[in-house]
């Protein structure tokens, strides 16, 4: 029951997402909606994943410093497992409020400031434990050192000297030390000082009835002396017995002065109406922090200005009504509410007990994988982590800390951990496709020109495990199949699980490799030379525009891998267009014609082929497999066999007649 009860002031988890990690937040007010709903006005707590990347080395390195200023340094070096847990366990401060259903409040945990003398690992060893030492401005993006810290070290307390012997003399500045005010030893009586402090206060009440603008704002009597029995006429009558050696002829001459009376007023007389209501609106927001207040609200007033106001502000009736207006607001809000444990299914579940796998949005999952953090095979309960392609799954405890955590309990390669024998390199927030792209089995320097080169080439540079995980595995991984469907997605970290269990046993026998011989390139450059050799190019003529009337050219020259011209198939010549040659037209030994002048982008090919009724007949003389030859290899000639021309008919010679009987045909 105790453990379901929230109170203000507790550190809960909330949960916005299902596949989230929980926020962490501190409850401040607990509000019923007019709906009956309970919502919590909580102040937010920001993880180290939330934050940029400047910001997060801006952090490393002001916790650096309170390393190095520590009296006392650890004595154990952290691992890094260890290191990286801790950074799971820092969070930063907003003062940033936000209004959440308590219906999603998942439990309690501890939010402590870094405290300078405590080993750090102490808080690894608690549970739902977690620590902070910097303030985060979700609006300005900066980072600030908490104004509660310890303030514990060199920097705060200061060096006692030894004290004197007796009879040896204060080789001390005298002038650097305080300064003495006030000779409790002084020659006058204790009736004598109150007499000079109710003159001291009548004149004050004087000097305010002739000044015009303390009249307006005292404008009675009662008020003017009241105002003029404060601490700052008290003050100055007492500084001025103590100049004036305790003379009180001479320090009432001081007083009364030839010009009129002193008037002497602190910060309460000093600030108007309008003034007083914006500090007040300030407190109420900021609290007790005189800088914002100063910087937001009244920047033409001094910090000291604003703590003086502060503290005599309090003395005032204003203070007693709003605290006595606060405490009634609170008493009529909620002090705790109990919310039941939440007990609904995540999600994420890929298998729940007594339902069948791949429930919960969670299909397609293979068999065999293993677990992404603590990489185990055996779980009561799968939850899917990561994106929905890669198919990674957590167990259940390792599912528990994520969720509470932010993060895996050990470093993985999706989080950008170093392998073992690199420089560790930056962290960064990576993108989904840019997270996609990763591999366990690529190096540091494939994954920087990963990120550096989105949505650009880029080469994977494949490391000796990938090469050994291709032929260990390959039943697994399927070579084949993966080359033909390159969009499929690979499960990198099922491969290298089963690499590292079958790797013992295939180093004993040996891998059959097939040596496969090669020419060398001056081999292959020759015999590519020898096959299609280079042509000249003709000399090109006028140029002339395209016209189906007009005869053209053909332009076609024989290349190494070039498109393949109709002008010797089946003995026949065709030019390039497709169309026979005429009578009048010259040959391929002639110029070539210059038919039009196009650019290189519109026409990146140099020869245009155009179908004509002929070169459509010719198509259909060829087979299936004729035509795929043709496209595999269009610098080899094709060789047409046409079928012989139907014999013709011959014709009977008309003889004219020139009677009136009928022609008769002979066949």
């Amino acid at each position: 029951m105790a453990a379901n009860m929230y109170r203000v002031g507790d550190y809960v988890f909330f949960e916005n997402s299902s596949s989230n990690p929980y926020l962490i937040r501190r409850i401040e007010e607990l509000n019923k909606t007019a709906s009956g709903n309970v919502e919590a006005k909580v102040v937010c707590f920001y993880r180290r994943r939330d934050i940029s990347h400047s910001l997060i080395q801006l952090a490393d390195k002001h916790a650096k410093e309170l390393e190095e200023e520590k009296e006392n340094p650890t004595e154990t070096e952290l691992t890094e497992k260890q290191k990286h847990q801790l950074r799971h366990r820092e969070l930063f401060l907003s003062r940033q409020y936000e209004s959440l259903p308590a219906t999603h409040i998942r439990g309690k945990c501890s939010v402590a400031l870094l405290n300078e003398t405590e080993a750090v690992l102490s808080y690894l060893d608690k549970e739902d434990t977690f620590f902070y030492s910097l303030v985060y401005d979700p609006t300005q993006k900066t980072l600030l050192a908490d104004k509660g810290e310890i303030r514990v070290g060199p920097r705060f307390q200061a060096d006692v000297p030894e004290m004197l012997q007796e009879g040896e003399a204060d080789d001390r500045d005298q002038s650097k030390l305080e300064e003495k005010l006030w000779d409790p030893e002084c020659p006058l009586t204790d009736k004598q000082i109150d007499q000079f402090l109710v003159v001291a206060r009548a004149v004050g009440t004087f000097a305010r009835a002739l000044d015009c603008s303390s009249s307006v704002r005292q404008p009675s009597l009662h008020m003017s002396a009241a105002a003029a029995s404060r601490d700052i006429t008290l003050f100055h009558a007492m500084d001025t017995l103590h100049r004036h050696n305790y003379d009180l002829s001479s320090a009432l001459s001081v007083l009364v002065p030839a010009g009129g009376p002193v008037l002497c007023r602190d910060e309460m007389e000093e600030w108007s109406a309008s003034e007083a209501m914006l500090f007040e609106e300030a407190l109420e927001k900021y609290g007790k922090d005189f800088n914002d207040i100063r910087q937001d609200f009244l920047p033409w007033k001094s910090l000291a200005s604003v703590v003086q106001f502060y503290y005599m502000w309090k003395t005032t009736d204003r203070y007693i009504q709003q605290k006595r207006l606060k405490a009634a607001e609170a008493d009529s809000k909620l002090k705790q509410v109990y919310i039941p444990t939440y007990t609904k299914p995540n999600p994420n579940q890929i298998m729940g007990p007594g339902s069948k796998p791949g429930m919960n949005g969670a299909a397609g999952f293979q068999k065999g994988l293993s677990c992404e953090s603590c990489h185990t095979a055996q779980s009561p309960q799968w939850y899917a982590w990561g994106p929905p392609n890669m198919q990674c799954r957590l167990c259940a405890s390792c599912w528990i800390y994520w969720k509470k955590y932010g993060g895996l309990k050990t470093p993985t390669q999706l989080e950008g951990a170093a392998r073992p024998g690199s420089e560790p390199g930056p962290r960064a927030h990576m993108t989904r496709q840019e997270v996609q792209g990763l591999s366990p089995f690529t190096r540091n320097e494939g994954r920087a020109k990963l990120l550096a080169k989105n949505r650009q080439t880029f080469i994977l540079q494949t490391t000796k495990l990938t090469r050994v995980a291709r032929r260990v595995c390959e039943d697994i991984l399927q070579p084949r199949r993966a080359a033909r469907r390159p969009y499929a997605s690979i499960n990198a970290n099922a491969v290298k699980a089963e690499c590292m269990i079958r790797l013992p046993k295939a180093t004993k026998t040996p891998l059959k490799c097939k040596v496969v011989p090669r020419q060398s390139l001056a081999t292959i450059v020759k015999d590519l030379a020898i096959s299609a050799p280079l042509k000249l190019k003709a000399s090109r003529g006028p140029p002339t525009p395209i016209n189906r009337n007009q005869a053209s050219q053909p332009r076609v020259a024989q290349s190494l891998l070039g498109k393949r011209g109709f002008d010797t198939a089946s003995g026949v010549p065709y030019p390039t267009n497709g169309r026979p040659y005429t009578s009048g037209m010259r040959t391929t030994s002639q110029s070539v014609i210059k038919r039009q002048k196009v650019s290189q982008g519109e026409a990146p090919n140099p020869v245009v082929f155009v179908a004509t009724k002929d070169t459509r007949a010719l198509r259909k003389h060829l087979t299936q497999s004729e035509m795929r030859r043709a496209a595999r290899k269009p610098h080899l000639l094709v060789r047409i066999k046409l079928p012989p021309p139907p014999p013709r008919s011959l014709a009977v010679p008309l003889v004219p007649s020139s009677t009136s009987e009928p022609i008769i045909l002979e066949d």
